[in-house]
């Protein structure tokens, strides 16, 4: 498995809605590189604070600053290729 395969299968990887052996290759992935290490900590931040913030999501309504700020540096703190 490469970087690119393991970014488009990390929402399947976190929700544990992959075989057993698609998840093992993930695992084995994760092990040997650091940078799809640090990309899914920041994903599961990201859900995070999304998740966090889905009560004020109604409607037309923004998110607090707060809430915005928190996004923002999630996003801005991932790795960059």
């Amino acid at each position: 498995m490469d970087c690119a395969e393991f970014a488009e299968l990390v929402t399947e990887f976190l929700d544990g809605a992959m075989a057993e052996p698609a998840e093992l290759r993930c695992l084995v992935h994760l092990a040997r590189c650091e940078g799809c290490e640090t990309y899914l900590d920041q994903f599961r931040q990201t859900v995070a604070a999304a998740a966090a913030t889905a009560g004020t999501l109604r409607g037309s309504h923004l998110p607090s600053a707060a809430t915005r700020d928190q996004l923002l540096a999630a996003f801005r703190s991932r790795p960059r290729d």
